[in-house]
């Protein structure tokens, strides 16, 4: 049997981004959230 390799922080993050970048309505969701953020620090 072989060992798994771990994958590091940023290999994990790289793959998490390009799954984020294909879902158009995750995309959408986290664009609102930022601009709701972005909102009530104007306030």
């Amino acid at each position: 049997m072989r060992k798994n390799k771990k994958k590091t922080f940023e290999e994990l993050v790289l793959e998490n981004k390009q799954q984020l970048l294909k879902d158009q309505e995750a995309l959408e969701r986290i664009e609102v959230r930022w601009e709701q953020r972005m909102l009530k620090k104007l306030d």
